[in-house]
């Protein structure tokens, strides 16, 4: 990065998602719909614009995503003006559930995630049938949205590779592919389409060689629109990995609280938000975020729920 170089990037928080979808039925009476309320507020007060907070999964995967659970945390929050509450949408099912909720413009007014695989053995691992049924599903879904004014992000798993832990291969991701995936989300109305490496099998070169390939063949396009979704067992090498993303033009970026969170599909936790609002500001690049504020909400999230949790 360029000293002083005066920039701004654009952070993303899913703790409260991704955490959210590992956390067992047994510590629900920790991890209430009241505690989350408490973390989504500070997160905003803290100057985060954009928050992953719901997922419309099926609570038999994620009990945390209880119906019941979304609605009194979509209530108690309220419509935000100015902040993206992301809520995730695997099917038409969730779909049906986000509205159901009044989760659209005329209610809360959250925007809805969508997502599959790069790799065809991850996408049946995770949503359970093939990339192509899955992507007819939301062209069906972006349609609607679109029609009802519903903000759409999306992203794309295994944009790095997939780790098959059942043959112990590592399945590369076609980068012409992902660059087809990226150009029909953006057709579809898609505001930002983020890459993951969801079980973190990139080091710094890796994530280069995959960021080079994809924004030579999007040039000229909306790359001020595309994310990066880091995970990795170790918080220190995902933030390294997105410094390279960032000085290859990327501007986007998710994280959590702790570097907590993960994958149903075994993947490691993200990079920590606390880490990554500190690299950029020692960079001077501009977050709009309180750097205290999130080390003091980091703090609170470790001591309140990861040192009484136990995800293993």
């Amino acid at each position: 990065m360029v000293e002083n170089q005066v920039e701004n990037v654009i952070i993303t928080d899913v703790t409260l998602r991704e955490y959210g979808q590992n956390i067992p039925a047994n510590f629900l009476n920790i991890f209430t719909p009241e505690i989350r309320i408490k973390i989504a507020l500070k997160l905003i007060d803290a100057g985060f614009t954009n928050i992953e907070i719901l997922s419309c999964i099926h609570p038999g995967l994620a009990p945390a995503m209880d119906e019941m659970a979304l609605k009194k945390i979509a209530t108690g929050l309220g419509r935000v003006d100015g902040v993206n509450l992301i809520t995730l949408v695997p099917n038409k099912a969730g779909y049906r559930n986000f509205l159901d909720m009044d989760l659209g413009p005329d209610g809360d007014n959250h925007t809805i995630g969508v997502f599959f695989s790069a790799v065809e053995a991850h996408n049946i691992a995770n949503l359970g049938r093939p990339v192509k049924e899955t992507i007819d599903e939301y062209k069906k879904i972006a349609t609607d949205a679109a029609a009802k004014n519903i903000r759409l992000v999306a992203y794309i798993s295994a944009a790095f590779g997939y780790f098959d832990p059942e043959n112990a291969v590592l399945i590369e991701a076609d980068m012409d592919e992902v660059n087809d995936y990226i150009d029909l989300l953006l057709d579809l109305g898609a505001q930002t389409i983020t890459l993951s490496d969801l079980q973190g099998v990139a080091n710094q070169e890796k994530t280069g060689k995959v960021f080079k390939s994809i924004l030579n063949k999007q040039k000229g396009k909306d790359i001020e629109k595309l994310g990066y979704h880091p995970h990795h067992v170790s918080g220190e090498l995902a933030i390294a990995n997105s410094k390279i993303a960032y000085d290859l033009g990327i501007r986007r970026f998710d994280s959590s609280l702790g570097g907590t969170g993960g994958c149903v599909t075994g993947a490691p936790g993200n990079q920590p938000t606390e880490m990554l609002v500190r690299l950029f500001h020692e960079s001077g690049i501009k977050t709009g975020i309180n750097e205290e504020k999130v080390l003091l909400l980091s703090e609170m999230v470790q001591k309140e729920l990861y040192g009484r949790i136990s995800l293993a």
